[in-house]
């Protein structure tokens, strides 16, 4: 397969470790999901390759950990300069890899610019804190510092603005950082790899190692010189991670999964319920931590809802990437049978299918955007991340039994809640255990809010000023005077 970029050397295959391309001691192929066709050979780095790379990343440490923060700053503002100059190319390969419709990719570029941008703000800002003293003929100062080599594990769903989300934080706040992104999606990060070279940034402070996981990871969280680990993916993946880091207690930043409830109540506006449910549903094709699971819709409305969002639901397209359709194909088989599983156990508990509910003929990797009606709460859909365009609806009666319906799992990341009752809202947004509440709206992410969950679904936040506190130590210094 062969990419019409505008600057093909932005197509790197090689790992990028203290400034040098390395091309391992193997190969994998990197494929289309909607095709099937190989995009690229990337290099296969090992265990010992990871070990190497932290020593790299801890030799560079002091230098970048010393430099003046305004000089971090302007690194990570070229940084963010030539990504946005090179968004359509940078789209292109995350279409080849990933398969999510072309619009979507270029707007994935533009919130991983943000991040690099935000941070190269933010990279001035961690001031010396005076604390009242309470001793006497003392002073006291709380320093902020970097914690040291930071080890960061990248998904597949979002390539390139999980990855500057976590690296631009650790950077501007002086570490530097080792990278693993995932198998299926690595071309997004050694892209943005080439770039922070240009960029500038000194070698040993940027590192991406593809490869397999369990080789390149396992040997990082065993390595007392990482200090810091962030993760986002799945929660059984991230328990893993949480174990294998304790001898080593090691900072943890862990971004793990969801399964947010889609709560509308009769007293909402009504059409605009839908359009964000689809939304909610239906970005990604479903592959998102951050897409609604469970729909719960007052009874009043819950015949009419079910039949509007069908019908929305049955009007989405699908098609690969380039084609720039509503839906790309899921990233693996496992993917396409996780919802062949959800949709046969929703239907043998008592479930209707309204659109969909099967695979679809663009390809064996794409699932029609599918409608369950009458989901039992004790279907696997209620209490498993499905991560496809299948949407489960149920219907409640009073607002304690919706929040009741909607805390009812081990994950918590986001709730999304549509009514027009101020008091309600205020009630709901108080009483859902989730880290954040979306009120008639479906996006809420960016650069300046923390992103995060609370109970299965991780430890720490992401973005705003709060994302650079997993990448500080607070010092405290105190001096006598007398």
């Amino acid at each position: 397969m062969t990419l019409d970029l505008a600057d093909p050397s932005l197509l790197r295959t090689d790992g990028y470790v203290g400034g040098q391309w390395l091309a391992g001691s193997g190969r994998f192929d990197v494929t289309d999901p909607a095709t099937g066709e190989i995009v690229a050979q990337v290099a296969r780095l090992d265990a010992e390759a990871a070990r190497e790379a932290v020593e790299i990343a801890y030799r560079a440490f002091d230098d970048w950990a010393w430099e003046l923060p305004q000089n971090r700053a302007e690194a990570l503002w070229r940084w963010f300069e030539l990504i946005v100059q090179n968004r359509e190319d940078l789209a292109q390969i995350m279409v080849a890899e990933q398969g999510k419709p072309l619009s979507e990719a270029r707007g994935e570029i533009d919130y991983a610019a943000s991040f690099v941008e935000f941070y190269a703000e933010e990279a001035k800002r961690p001031n010396i804190e005076s604390v009242t003293s309470h001793l006497a003929t003392a002073e006291m100062e709380l320093w902020r510092e970097p914690v040291g080599v930071a080890a960061l594990i990248t998904p597949w769903n979002f390539p390139s603005a999980m990855l500057t989300r976590k690296a631009a934080a650790a950077i501007a706040a002086g570490c530097t950082v080792v990278c693993h992104p995932s198998a299926e999606t690595p071309l997004s990060a050694l892209a943005l790899a080439e770039l922070a070279d240009r960029a500038g940034l000194p070698p040993g402070v940027f590192n991406v190692l593809p490869g397999v996981a369990p080789e390149i990871v396992g040997a990082w969280t065993a390595h007392p010189r990482v200090r810091a680990l962030s993760f986002t993916g799945s929660t059984e993946i991230g328990k893993l991670l949480y174990r294998q880091s304790a001898d080593t207690v090691k900072r943890l930043v862990l971004e793990l999964g969801g399964h947010a409830p889609f709560i509308v109540f009769a007293a909402s506006d009504f059409d605009q319920a839908v359009d964000e449910a689809i939304k909610a549903k239906f970005a990604t094709s479903g592959q998102d931590c951050l897409g609604a699971n469970r729909f719960l819709v007052e009874r009043p409305i819950y015949e009419r809802f079910c039949a509007a969002f069908a019908e929305r639901a049955s009007q989405l397209t699908l098609g690969p990437g380039a084609l720039d359709r509503d839906l790309g194909p899921l990233m693996n088989e496992g993917a396409v049978q996780k919802q062949e599983q959800h949709v046969a156990d929703a239907l043998a508990r008592g479930a209707r299918v309204l659109t969909g509910g099967q695979r679809a003929p663009e390809g064996p990797l794409f699932y029609q955007p599918t409608v369950l009606a009458d989901v039992p709460t004790d279907a696997l859909i209620f209490h498993e991340e499905t991560f496809g365009p299948v949407a489960a609806i149920v219907p409640f009666d009073t607002e304690d039994e919706a929040v009741r319906i909607a805390n009812d799992t081990e994950y918590g990341l986001v709730a999304y809640v549509h009514s027009q009752d101020p008091r309600r809202i205020y009630r709901l947004t108080r009483a859902l255990d989730f880290g954040m509440v979306a009120v008639n709206r479906t996006k809420v992410t960016g650069a300046p809010i923390p992103f995060g969950g609370m109970k299965q679904s991780g430890l720490s936040r992401e973005g705003s000023r709060h994302g650079l506190e997993a990448f500080t130590d607070i010092k405290y210094v105190c001096r006598d005077w007398s």
